[in-house]
This record gives C-alpha cells, sequence and structure tokens, in this order.
C-alpha cells in the first residue's frame, strides 16, 4: 500500500524547511526580531525545530513529546542545521506509513483526523520556515502548487489558528498577488516584512 497523496507535499515543505535551517548563518545574532513579534529568532528556530521535526515524527506515531525535547534549546549544538535535516527525514519516514494517516491524533485533548494535522504540520514547516529565512535575510523555496495548497490550509484553519493567537490579522493584498504571498497575508503575515 502506498503512502497518502499528502506525502510528497509534505516531503516538499520538509526539504524547503531543511534548506531554509542550512542557510542560517553560523554568526547569525539569535535575539534578532523576526516576523512573528512573540520570538526572537532563538525562540523561533527552537519552536520550529521542536514541532516541526520531533512533532512531525511524534504525532505519526501517536506519542507525546518528551518534557526534556520541549525544554531544549537547539540552537545551543552548533550543529543544530544538520541535527534538524536528519530528524526531518525520520518524521517524513514516519508519515511514509500508510497507518500514520488513519483515524484521529489527539490535539490537546480534541482528537483531530490524521490528515489535518499533516496538513497543519505543513503550514508550521512552511510558515515558520518563512518566518526564519526573512529575520535572516533569506528565502524560502515554494513551488507554485505548494503555495496554492499552503493558501487552502490557512483558509481552512485560519478561524482556529487566531482563536488561540497563532495568526495575527489578515494583511492587504493585491487580489491578483502570488498564492504564496496570500497565503502569508492569511495567515498575518506582511510579505513585505524585512529585518
Amino acid at each position: 500500500m502506498n503512502a497518502h497523496p499528502m506525502h510528497p507535499f509534505l516531503t516538499r515543505a520538509a526539504s524547503a524547511a531543511a534548506e531554509v535551517a542550512a542557510a542560517v548563518p553560523a554568526g547569525q545574532r539569535l535575539d534578532a526580531p523576526t516576523p512573528c513579534p512573540e520570538f526572537d529568532l532563538r525562540a523561533l528556530i527552537n519552536h520550529w525545530v521542536l514541532y516541526t521535526s520531533h512533532g512531525l515524527e511524534h504525532r505519526a506515531r501517536r506519542v507525546e513529546l518528551p518534557e526534556e525535547l520541549s525544554a531544549r534549546d537547539f540552537t545551543a549544538d552548533s550543529d543544530w542545521r544538520s541535527a534538524y535535516a536528519a530528524q526531518l527525514e525520520r518524521a517524513v519516514a514516519a508519515w511514509a506509513e500508510p497507518d500514520a494517516w488513519e483515524g484521529d491524533i489527539d490535539l490537546g485533548g480534541s482528537p483531530v483526523p490524521a490528515v489535518g494535522i499533516a496538513r497543519m504540520l505543513v503550514l508550521e514547516l512552511l510558515l515558520h520556515g518563512w518566518d526564519v529565512a526573512r529575520a535572516v535575510g533569506g528565502e524560502i523555496a515554494v513551488d507554485d502548487e505548494l503555495a496554492r495548497l499552503t493558501l487552502e490550509i490557512v483558509e481552512e484553519n485560519a478561524a482556529l489558528y487566531r482563536q488561540y493567537a497563532g495568526f495575527a490579522g489578515v494583511v492587504a493584498v493585491p487580489d491578483d498577488a502570488p498564492a504564496w504571498d496570500r497565503a502569508l497575508a492569511a495567515s498575518g503575515r506582511d510579505p513585505q516584512w524585512k529585518a
């Protein structure tokens, strides 16, 4: 039995995130501002690494994240970029198992279909990937198909994310803006944000 049709998108999102991490300069100031006002760069990277690599694998396997991981400063390790890429590979492999896509996953006491969780994790990989890339003056490589999917997922989940302060208010962009810019704007991000 083949992996779920969403799996290739998850794989591409993880690859884009790994490329962003690899491009964070070794001497980068980790107290730098980011498009997420509540996070400096260190806090953003730690959140991103925790939930999009370790969390991605743990969700597929239906196991809780250990407290040790939740408290870890991943940026304290000089090899965090390559460790993140390796953990992303393990996480994507876990989602290659057809069973990972079956049934529900507990999300803070609420059961959510596994496919819905995977779609939200695509958002986390790409939106926070963009946040990290912009904070260091870079970009994230998101193809048109992945951008359209991201916009669709943002629109599906915007009300929920705003309920928990995960998204800010919608940013105005032209109606003919690219799908990626519209996805960023719908998630409360200014596509023109610069550090």
